[in-house]
């Protein structure tokens, strides 16, 4: 089996770490969980969305777990990220829609079968 690491080096999707030994060891020896969250402002995924979810489906098949966290709360409360401007605050129509959207979007590129990834949603413990 290649190593995950390196296997995310080669395709640019791997920048710096702590402890670049430690994680490649951990990657090799065991199979880890990953997640990547994903806030539905918008009805669909986006290019800047390709990055983290082609590292989840290259470090899945290699027999990692991802999980795709959906903001589906975080667009209710508000963006806590200290940016100057908040963003423009949806209806819960819009955000149930858009989390719709995303789940079906990102199930084309991650299996979520049998164990192999998870999604989960941050409203079902937010709200």
């Amino acid at each position: 089996m290649p190593s995950a690491l390196n296997l995310l080096k080669e395709r640019g999707l791997f920048a710096q770490c702590s402890d670049e030994k430690e994680l490649d060891e951990l990657l090799q020896r065991e199979s880890v969980s990953l997640y990547c969250g994903f806030d539905p402002t918008g009805p669909s995924l986006t290019v800047g969305h390709l990055v983290p979810v082609m590292a989840m489906a290259h470090l899945q098949k290699l027999g990692h777990r991802p999980v795709a966290l959906i903001g589906g709360g975080t667009c209710r409360i508000g963006d806590p990220t200290g940016k100057s401007q908040l963003r423009q605050m949806l209806s819960p129509e819009q955000i149930d829609d858009h989390s719709k959207r995303f789940r079906r979007q990102l199930s084309r590129f991650l299996d979520f079968s049998e164990g192999k990834a998870r999604m989960v949603d941050n409203a079902d413990w937010l709200l």
